[in-house]
């Protein structure tokens, strides 16, 4: 399979090119940093630059597209207008380019905040989709423009849970970090059970919805099929470190009190707090996700879990 990927130089990109590359596909990198002066196989790739001519897609059976503007959690009016510029008009751009090209299956790498927060009840593809931040509506209007533009004659949505694997970037590193440094206080078991995705599972869903007949126009969430409280990430956490499971927790009165402060500090400010009643929301509320309908129609089956998982993750963060 001749293919271009997007976002390659990235946590989920490099994992996919690795896994595409180990196949024997033959691999275009687009990143926006090279490591060296562009080639034939690797070449300088903006969404908010001008467009890829259609040559640079030429032969090019499958596109992944995985780079955007991540989710932050504070998002300002600026960062807002990037997140529609980014993941938007720039997903629109290359798939002009695609059209040009006569490329027929575009892989989009949405999320599920497409859909907006989810719920103790795991939430499926027929959710209604009503994203609450600007990251989330932007990927929804990309979403569109993807399964409804015409541009591509096989379309296919891919909507990520959060997801893990060796990295430094995103909440879960972070989190591990301020655990093992003592800066994360043990919350109140709330069984807010969230979904998650290790990235190993992410790249077979790629390579699924890539070449499955079935797949094209279609949409699929992507779990591990499992949902986790913080509570119990916490204690894993520890168990991967080293340390001791605390027998305590802070009380979830004293974090909402501590919340609403970081409310009023950010509304002096204009610009949200670290630690306000939506940072709250995310520790302790549910946010379920199905993802029945890859694994029944294209048979998909997660092979990692995150319990398993976070040892070697604390090892890539050289944390013990």
């Amino acid at each position: 399979m001749n293919c271009f990927v997007t976002g390659a130089n990235g946590f989920l990109g490099s994992a996919l090119c690795a896994r595409l590359e180990a196949r024997g596909d033959s691999v275009i990198q687009g990143a926006r940093r090279l490591p060296g002066a562009p080639t034939r196989h690797r070449v300088q790739f903006d969404l908010s630059g001008p467009p890829l001519a259609a040559n640079q897609l030429r032969d090019v059976a499958c596109v992944f597209h995985l780079a955007g503007k991540a989710h932050a959690l504070s998002e300002t009016r600026q960062a807002e207008a990037e997140y529609f510029s980014i993941n938007t008009d720039g997903t629109r751009k290359l798939l002009e380019s695609c059209r040009a090209a006569g490329v027929r299956r575009f892989v989009f790498f949405s999320s599920v905040k497409a859909m907006g927060e989810g719920g103790a009840e795991a939430q499926d593809e027929s959710a209604g989709c009503s994203p609450d931040t600007p990251y989330g509506a932007s990927k929804r209007e990309a979403e569109r423009l993807v399964l409804e533009g015409e541009y591509v004659s096989e379309p296919v949505v891919l909507r990520l849970s959060m997801v893990y694997g060796p990295t430094r970037r995103g909440n879960l590193p972070r989190m591990i970090e301020a655990v093992a440094r003592g800066r994360f206080p043990p919350l109140p078991e709330t069984d807010n059970r969230r979904s998650m995705v290790h990235v190993e599972d992410v790249v077979e869903a790629a390579l699924l919805a890539a070449q499955h007949p079935r797949a094209a126009g279609q949409t699929y969430i992507v779990t591990d099929g499992r949902g986790y409280s913080t509570r119990q990430i916490h204690d894993w956490i520890c168990d991967a470190l080293g340390k001791p499971r605390p027998g305590w927790a802070l009380p979830l009165g004293a974090l909402r009190l501590v919340a609403r402060l970081g409310d009023g500090i950010g509304a002096l400010r204009q610009r949200r707090f670290a630690f306000d009643s939506d940072a709250l929301d995310k520790l302790i509320g549910p946010a379920l996700y199905s993802s029945a309908k890859i694994e029944r129609e294209l048979g998909f089956r997660p092979q990692r879990d995150l319990r398993s998982a976070l040892p070697e993750i604390v090892a890539y963060l050289g944390l013990k």
